[in-house]
């Protein structure tokens, strides 16, 4: 055991490992990219995390930085969840739904719980938590919050930061603040305090109103967007705000221990119409007439001809019986969730007329078995796409662009050229409701020229996006791997403001550092592993 591990062992109530078996577990997350840790912690509650902060302020006050990294359970593809100091693992310990009030359906949990587990208690009552990951059986609330994630229902019911209420989240210096809406009243006594916290409040007040003009420039067209911090929403009609600002921020500017979250009534009973398209311009033109329909669709899915032809020569079961061949250009999953029948009945009957218009094939299910068989291929593509094609590997570097809707036929045309290009297959899937499109290229990361291919797909990918109006997150954070092209999505001036909040929160950089701000693509290039697995997902927790 190293000195650092033997002085927070001393300290905490949780586990403090530094061996180098669970180093290396926890040197990789979904990402393409690797680095070890020096110590792993398992916070038992939150003076753990509280501890642990301060040990690293009191060192970097004297000019040792040692990072701090927290981690639910690694399915971050940003490359967020790794870090080369000390990690904190949420997971095994703080995993306790805290509170549920049946008044309003708000839920508290400690940001270490299984998100699956979470929904599947707040179905017992009715209710769901809309903005879900796929990867939800085997991810952390903590990692939704930090990544602002959102999923399938989004595109109705919007993201995680639409639905955090207030939280408590551990400073760099340790101390801990509750975040919530204040009035004006309430943000000048929080100005007025002589600690961290209030030093933090009086000097983003300050950042904000002399940047008032350059935040107001801050407008980029999508649907969602995770890139960056979200500031424009922290000051509104004279209330004050942290949490839309520290949702997303993916551990760079402080630790959250514990959440309060809004939850939504859950209908089981679903319309889901399966539309089949020859040509893309005709699928773009069909969601955007969808997304005018008075009742939105609850979810708007996509999945391309050439992953059905990979579901067909690796998994063809899935496919018997549901989608016919030859296959189509794109297939859209409409889905509406109204609780009224005779209106969610109305939907599926304007949503087909739309379908019509742009002579779509289609089919309606009604029945929870054939719905269950349709939701069954868009479910599948994660774990379907993992599959090894020879050497290679399904690579997570260019999973998360959004576009405006207006310019999604252009967005998925260029992709495919990117790929053609580079003489690489590529299968599309993702939220056609939002221009929210995930692809996995398929590279063999021992290879030296596909080493050099993954930086240079990475650099086409994110110009297109940006070139096209989007933003290159919509949904998995900035992380390692996108944050790069910050300055290029939000121009320097709102890139500038970015670096001064991380200052703000964390003047001696111990918050995750190399992630979202101030990260090179040539300062990821040495990260990038030699062979890509999804180990990483099996459980690592302590004996005891």
């Amino acid at each position: 055991m190293n000195k650092i591990a033997h002085y927070l062992q001393q300290h905490l109530v949780g586990e403090v490992l530094s061996s180098g078996d669970v180093r290396r577990h926890f040197s990789t997350d979904a990402s393409v990219f690797t680095l070890t840790p020096t110590v792993v912690a398992y916070p038992r509650n939150e003076n753990d995390i509280r501890k642990v902060s301060r040990f690293t302020w009191q060192l970097a006050e004297r000019g040792r930085v040692i990072p701090v990294t927290a981690r639910g359970k690694g399915s971050d593809q940003s490359g967020a969840a790794i870090g080369n100091g000390i990690m904190l693992v949420f997971p095994a310990h703080m995993n306790r739904i805290l509170e549920y009030d049946g008044k309003s359906g708000d839920v508290t949990v400690e940001t270490g719980i299984n998100y699956g587990r979470l929904q599947q208690t707040l179905y017992t009552h009715g209710r769901f938590l809309p903005p879900y990951p796929s990867s939800l059986d085997y991810s952390t609330i903590g990692g939704a919050i930090a990544n602002n994630a959102s999923g399938e229902k989004s595109v109705k019911y919007g993201t995680t930061r639409d639905y955090v209420r207030s939280m408590r989240v551990v400073l760099a210096n340790g101390e801990v603040i509750e975040t919530r809406r204040l009035s004006k009243r309430e943000l000048n006594k929080k100005m007025g305090l002589s600690s961290f916290e209030g030093e933090i409040y009086r000097n983003l007040d300050k950042l904000i109103e002399e940047n008032k003009e350059i935040i107001k420039q801050i407008n980029i067209n999508v649907s969602k967007n995770s890139a960056g911090y979200d500031i424009a929403s922290v000051k509104h009609k004279g209330s004050f705000d942290l949490t839309p600002l520290i949702v997303g921020s993916q551990g760079t500017l402080g630790i959250v221990s514990e959440a309060t979250l809004k939850t939504a009534p859950y209908n089981p009973h679903t319309s889901l119409i399966a539309g089949f398209f020859e040509d893309i311009n005709s699928a773009k033109n069909s969601v955007i007439d969808l997304m005018k329909q008075s009742e939105k669709p609850s979810a708007i899915e996509m999945i391309d001809q050439n992953l059905l032809n990979f579901l067909d020569e690796n998994y063809p079961n899935q496919l018997k019986g549901i989608v016919n061949k030859p296959f189509h250009k794109i297939v859209l999953l409409i889905e509406f969730d109204t609780h009224n029948e005779r209106a969610r009945k109305k939907s599926a009957k304007r949503a087909i007329k739309i379908l019509n218009k742009y002579h779509a094939e289609y089919q309606l299910e009604t029945e929870p078995d054939e719905r269950e068989k349709l939701w069954k291929i868009r479910h599948s593509v994660a774990t379907a796409i993992s599959h090894n094609y020879d050497h290679k590997k399904a690579l997570p570097i260019v999973e998360d662009g959004i576009v405006p809707i207006a310019k999604f036929s252009e967005y998925i045309d260029g992709v495919y050229k990117i790929f053609e290009k580079h003489k690489l297959k590529i299968a599309l899937w993702g939220h056609a409701g939002d221009a929210n499109l995930h692809m996995q290229p398929f590279l063999d990361l021992s290879q030296i020229g596909d080493r050099q291919k993954v930086f240079r797909i990475i650099d086409d990918y994110y110009n297109l996006v940006i070139d096209l109006g989007g933003s290159t997150s919509g949904e998995h954070g900035d992380g390692r791997l996108r944050a790069p092209y910050l300055p290029k999505l939000y121009g320097q001036q709102v890139y500038e403001l970015f670096r001064k909040i991380k200052a703000i929160f964390d003047p001696y950089n111990t918050l995750n550092p190399g992630v979202k701000i101030d990260v090179s693509i040539e300062d990821i290039k040495p990260l990038l592993r030699d062979e890509y697995s999804l180990n990483h997902l099996f459980d690592h927790l302590p004996r005891s």
